[in-house]
């Protein structure tokens, strides 16, 4: 999007001075998207029935493989009481409706971002509706953006007090950040474990089977799906997402059926379960049962991954598919697996395939094989997803991003984390001596996501939803009595495997927060030494050196301002280009920015200097794809932007326009600077519109917009040649700084630094026009 600001001058609008607004209001074309979007939830009975069952296959397969370990982990050791099972049914029953389905389905679902789902989806509209964000590269332009949805608050309202309370003060913003990205690390913590404990649980039918099949069989089988699931990532799910629904929905309906038969054949009564006073009882057992809650917990994993994989299924969709299928699906399984343990307390290590009819047996070791599978890719997605998010909000490295779909941009692929998760997999699921150390490694890292969900949507409740406060409280009492009794649990299995999550946990907020830590340095840096306006135009044109034909286009991390890195080139170079233009890529707190908005255009100094600035904006689910060609976009960006100056300066206010009609552009009467405002968005938000042609005038001065004496001059500094200059701002710690400071910047950053894909990479620049600046910045 090209944007102009006017001033009147004489009667024509003056052009060069363009520093003091970046562009107008978008009001009809933001009021046009926002009307499609709304379209776009709109669904027909019909349509929303077809995305609820998709949504099976990629929502709800963690979830639904959790009854293959939860008894086994929930008695490691044995039954010494047949009433704890009834016990440990009731609390997965109850455990099921308040997390899943009270807190996640009705509640937290209804946080999403537009459809994007997860922590960073949170920190997300939070970071919209009160200034929360680290780097603050924020504009008041920035919120014009039709993605760009926020809430005003009254004066003395209580959502704007606990604003201004969250903005006061920096340190409240930075435990916002390390809470996010503490629930950011559990849930790669989660993509880890997920995929060990699900393909390891559905490869132990084979010994169930086969007593005399050693153990490690079952583990070289589990590796070997693994390393098959991994390997395949590259080419994403699109050729074969489309067997996922009906393969979980038959897993679904499968394990329904098998409960209620095993009800029906076993034990009836153990349908008693649905009186919580059993999980009074339950409680009485002593600290052998409280530590037990670990393994039941495990019965809501997959809840979290629910949220984070909730991608652009409308909430309607899963809660539908939840309520009808899973939920009760779920409640039949484990009804039936103790209705079963309560005759064969024996099997309780097996209990999932000991319950299954030898008839169907190998049927059903299959499809729980195929479940597990998809599980495991939906959770692996997560990770994907989560990763790309964090990137963009610069609290991770800068790794390589592959579309699998050209269809679906949301389908990812992360080569260097896809080999990590494999490896950290492989370890997990060959390195423990039994399957229930995988199981409480796993509880602890979900426990805690849920956590942090609760904690930051009690901010989201206040200030996106404005709440009542009995409300809120309500909602985090509940949450909180659930999660921390079972995170008081599962302290206690912390040396039996639940100290795994931590560690990784701990290696990722690491590299996560040293990362964001450096680039917020980097952007202070930037700030600071920005080079004021008035010193560039008191150069004069030739900016005190030579200008030599070509496009110098300048990075930078500044969406205002001349980077110090132009005053370290035209004071060490003797000649610079005929035309600057800065560009700033910056990314923003939305989902996505629409292509139509997401260049904002602006001339630095006189027009005569030939010096422009561009911002990129990105949504941090938006790409930078191989086939986009960046360089390309910014030149017709600018040449975009000069057309519209060139036919504002060739025409009076009086003058009437008519644009092509066989470019769909309705015509306009410039008549007033509103309107010349109006007709200017109209086009920018037409980039391929190349052409104006004029209705008949008096005025002899009056001339097309293709004979623009700049748009030529532009097109011969495009042929001559194209520059990208990007600065090398290396950070280092002072000398007085303390060891600490000094190993997280000189050596944890500066390697991290090293190893990440440099910025002209994930721009797609071409490498034979690179031009890198090194500066060194002590912090």
């Amino acid at each position: 999007m090209a944007s102009i600001s006017l001033e009147e001058d004489g009667g024509r609008g003056s052009m060069w001075d363009l520093d003091q607004k970046l562009d107008q209001p978008m009001d009809e074309e933001a009021g046009r998207l926002r009307n499609m979007y709304r379209e776009k939830q709109k669904f027909s009975s019909l349509l929303l029935l077809r995305l609820s069952f998709q949504s099976l296959g990629v929502v709800f397969g963690d979830l639904g493989t959790s009854p293959l370990y939860v008894f086994y982990n929930t008695f490691p050791h044995g039954i010494s009481d047949p009433e704890d099972v009834i016990g440990a049914l009731s609390l997965i029953i109850y455990s099921l409706t308040l997390v899943p389905l009270l807190k996640y389905v009705f509640v937290v679902l209804r946080a999403n971002d537009n459809g994007q789902g997860g922590t960073f989806a949170l920190y997300s509209l939070l970071c919209r509706h009160a200034k929360i964000n680290t780097i603050p590269n924020q504009r008041k332009t920035d919120e014009e953006i039709t993605t760009y949805s926020r809430q005003t608050y009254e004066e003395n309202s209580l959502a704007s007090k606990v604003k201004s309370w969250l903005e006061a003060h920096t340190y409240k913003r930075n435990v916002i950040l390390i809470l996010v990205l503490i629930g950011t690390c559990m849930a790669i913590g989660d993509g880890i474990l997920t995929p060990a404990i699900s393909v390891l649980s559905a490869s132990g039918g084979i010994k169930v089977n086969h007593p005399e099949i050693n153990k490690d069989v079952v583990i070289v089988v589990a590796v070997i799906i693994l390393v098959g699931l991994f390997s395949v990532q590259h080419y994403g799910t699109d050729k074969v997402g489309w067997l996922f629904a009906p393969i979980v929905l038959l897993w679904f309906l499968l394990i329904g059926v098998i409960g209620a038969v095993n009800i029906w054949k076993y034990d009836s009564s153990i349908l008693k379960a649905f009186n919580p006073v059993y999980i009074v009882r339950y409680f009485k057992g002593g600290h052998r049962n409280w530590t037990s809650l670990g393994g039941i917990m495990l019965s809501i994993t997959g809840t979290e991954t629910l949220f984070a994989d909730l991608c652009h299924f409308p909430v309607l969709s899963v809660q539908i598919a939840f309520t009808l299928v899973v939920f009760p699906c779920l409640l039949l399984a484990y009804s039936g697996q103790a209705a079963y343990i309560m005759q064969h307390q024996d099997h309780v290590c097996n209990a999932f395939y000991r319950s299954i009819p030898d008839s169907i047996y190998w049927p059903m070791f299959i499809v729980a094989t195929a479940a597990a599978i998809i599980a495991s890719q939906a959770t692996i997605s997560a990770t994907f997803s989560i990763i790309k998010q964090a990137l963009a909000l610069g609290c991770f490295p800068r790794v390589k991003v592959v579309h699998t779909s050209k269809k679906f941009l949301g389908q990812i692929y992360i080569p260097d984390i896809n080999w990590i998760l494999l490896v950290l997999c492989i370890a997990v699921t060959a390195g423990f001596e039994n399957q229930s150390q995988i199981g409480n490694a796993y509880g602890t890292a979900v426990v805690l996501v849920m956590l942090v969900t609760t904690l930051l949507m009690i901010p989201v409740m206040l200030l996106v939803w404005r709440s009542h406060w009995i409300l809120i409280f309500l909602f985090t009492a509940l949450s909180l009595l659930v999660e921390l009794t079972y995170f008081s649990a599962v302290l206690f299995k912390v040396n039996q495997g639940g100290w795994v999550p931590l560690v990784v946990a701990a290696a990722f907020l690491l590299i996560m927060f040293v990362w964001h830590y450096g680039t917020v340095k980097r952007y202070e840096f930037e700030m600071h030494s920005k080079v004021s306006l008035a010193w560039i135009v008191g150069l004069g044109p030739s900016l005190g050196l030579v200008r030599v034909p070509g496009i110098g286009f300048v990075y930078t991390e500044l969406a205002s301002g001349v980077p110090h890195i132009f005053s370290h080139l035209i004071t060490n170079l003797p000649a610079i280009h005929s035309v600057v233009i800065f560009v700033c890529v910056k990314y923003l707190p939305v989902y996505t920015v629409p292509m139509e908005e997401r260049f904002i255009v602006k001339r630095i100094g006189p027009k005569n200097f030939h010096m422009f600035r561009c911002v990129a904006r990105y949504g941090y689910n938006d790409l930078h794809r191989r086939d986009d060609d960046f360089e390309k976009m910014l030149f017709d960006t600018i040449s975009t932007y000069v057309h519209l100056e060139t036919m504002m300066e060739g025409y009076t206010d009086s003058e009437d326009f008519t644009f092509d009609p066989q470019r769909n552009v309705k015509s306009v009467d410039l008549v007033a600077d509103n309107d010349v405002a109006d007709s200017i968005v109209e086009m920018a938000s037409n980039p391929s519109l190349d052409c104006i042609t004029s209705a008949p005038s008096p005025h002899p001065g009056a001339i097309s917009i293709r004979s623009s004496d700049e748009t030529d001059f532009l097109n011969r500094c495009k042929d001559a040649g194209v520059v990208h200059i990007l600065g090398n701002t290396m950070v280092m710690a002072r000398r007085d700084s303390d060891l600490v400071k000094k190993i997280v910047v000189d050596y944890i950053y500066a390697f991290l630094w090293r190893i990440c894909r440099e910025n002209s990479v994930m721009l797609n620049l071409p490498h034979e026009s690179l031009l890198n600046v090194g500066q060194i910045f002590y912090v």
